[in-house]
């Protein structure tokens, strides 16, 4: 029976491959979603594409899937990044799932002299944005590195990658305006935290040559809030919304 599941597997799937699914997945499989022996699920692996599968046993610590063909081929998601001040963990929940579900490639933890928590766990995102995946049906996944320091990647910034900065000063133009005259396929956004960026940031990214400072309405905006905003007017102009 299908139930139109949806799968992340970090084994390449190739078509009629075993795959032998890991504790958390069984358990999820056999106790939550009720899976049985014969029962078909969709299953993607980041590289090859999305492909249907068969569970073909049903162990007391794992199930055994078998693959049957491909569905569909590995579209990455836009070349768009997000560089976001790690906020409270709900909050910080949020940005990586909503991160994910609009199509961001890569997400950067960064570090700024107002940023709230240093509690950051990259394994715990990166567990978070594979659920978004799942759910989302895209049939790739978002990079997660490790925490850095704002000033550290604007001294090591490729500059052929626009970085539009979220300035809550309201000194700046309209994102969709800036936008609206873009052309570049690949770009950065950056969204400080709550506390909003200290004036030797504001200072230093306003003075950065590929940096541009863009406005997301006349209200100030939570930074979560923000994120969703930011990625949604980029797909909009640049991204894959236009499709």
């Amino acid at each position: 029976m299908a139930k139109n599941f949806r799968l992340y597997i970090a084994e390449e799937l190739t078509a009629e491959k075993t795959i032998i699914l890991n504790q958390e997945q069984t358990h999820y499989l056999k106790n939550v979603v009720k899976y049985n022996t014969g029962d078909t699920l969709n299953c993607f692996d980041n590289k090859n594409g999305e492909f249907l599968c068969q569970i073909t046993e049903i162990g007391k610590k794992n199930i055994t899937i078998t693959v049957l063909s491909k569905l569909q081929d590995f579209s990455p998601c836009p070349d768009i990044w997000l560089l976001f001040a790690p906020l409270k963990k709900d909050k910080t929940d949020f940005v990586i799932e909503k991160a994910t579900e609009l199509g961001c490639r890569k997400i950067i933890p960064t570090i700024t002299k107002y940023t709230i928590t240093n509690n950051i766990k990259t394994e715990r995102y990166t567990a978070q944005s594979i659920e978004a995946a799942e759910q989302c049906r895209r049939t790739d996944l978002p990079e997660i590195t490790l925490p850095q320091k704002l000033e550290e990647i604007l001294n090591s910034w490729d500059s052929s990658r626009p970085l539009y900065f979220m300035d809550e000063t309201l000194q700046s133009r309209p994102f969709p305006e800036i936008l609206a005259a873009e052309t570049s396929p690949k770009a950065a956004l950056l969204i400080g935290p709550e506390g909003g960026f200290s004036p030797e940031e504001l200072a230093l990214l306003r003075n950065s040559p590929f940096t541009k400072g863009a406005t997301l309405g006349p209200r100030i905006l939570r930074a979560e809030t923000a994120v969703a905003a930011a990625l949604s007017c980029w797909q909009i102009f640049a991204g894959d919304w236009r499709n």
